[in-house]
């Protein structure tokens, strides 16, 4: 089984990180590739962000497909593109927001999210509208780390994450913590000890949740609108995205 990873932005590091990350939990016979875009932001932190991002996704499920992979997980909290990649794709694509709040409403009647800047709390937001997800999250938390300043070592960023999962705790009465940003996938195992609740890493989830239903043989439905792309022309940059 081949499971591609797709780290949005074009930070190198943290496409290694996120690589690392699923290799740990991937099940024996699991190949993982873990790739950045050509092109594209180094850091999402925004709706524009975001929207730039979304072609160099693509272009990779193209190439995946290609290639033969199984599935696809975009690590990324605002899973950028998540339809249109399901749009290219045979196999299952996740988003890491997705995984995340679904795995963390099985385990406690409500969870908290844990961000990096404060901006990026309203599209948390909204996609636990668009995932069903509300009725479960009883707070999303900024910490306004940048999310290059995960990529930092010796930062503080650890404890500046810490203190604010103890404050979400606390404020929301809540039973675990959802990261809300693909570069703290390593920090999980740590807070999960210090915290003594589920701190849940969409990476993982998601990586689990793909080999699940590759394992089953459930593939992305082609009925309705995530049938393939219609077939067209384009112009300019995007031209060999076309027909």
């Amino acid at each position: 089984m081949i499971i591609k990873v797709i780290n949005p932005n074009t930070t190198q590091s943290m496409t290694d990180k996120i690589g690392a990350t699923a290799r740990l939990v991937a099940a024996a016979g699991t190949e993982i590739i873990a790739v950045s875009p050509r092109f594209g932001p180094v850091s999402i932190e925004g709706h524009y962000d975001e929207a730039l991002s979304v072609v160099g996704v693509l272009d990779e499920i193209r190439s995946g497909e290609a290639a033969g992979v199984d599935a696809y997980v975009i690590a990324c909290f605002g899973d950028p593109g998540l339809l249109a990649a399901r749009e290219l794709a045979s196999g299952p694509v996740i988003g890491i927001a997705e995984a995340a709040m679904h795995a963390a409403s099985v385990l406690t009647t409500g969870f908290s999210v844990v961000t990096t800047l404060v901006r990026s709390c309203i599209i948390a937001e909204h996609l636990t509208h668009n995932y069903g997800m509300a009725k479960f999250c009883r707070g999303i938390h900024g910490t306004d780390l940048a999310v290059l300043d995960l990529e930092e070592s010796g930062s503080d960023a650890y404890q500046v994450v810490l203190n604010s999962c103890r404050q979400a705790l606390a404020t929301d009465r809540s039973g675990a913590i959802v990261m809300g940003c693909a570069g703290m996938s390593d920090l999980c195992v740590r807070l999960q000890d210090e915290l003594e609740v589920p701190v849940i890493d969409g990476v993982t989830a998601a990586i689990k949740w793909a080999e699940g239903m590759v394992a089953i043989g459930l593939k992305t439905s082609k009925k309705g609108d995530l049938a393939l792309p219609i077939g067209k022309l384009f112009s300019g940059d995007l031209a060999r995205f076309g027909k």
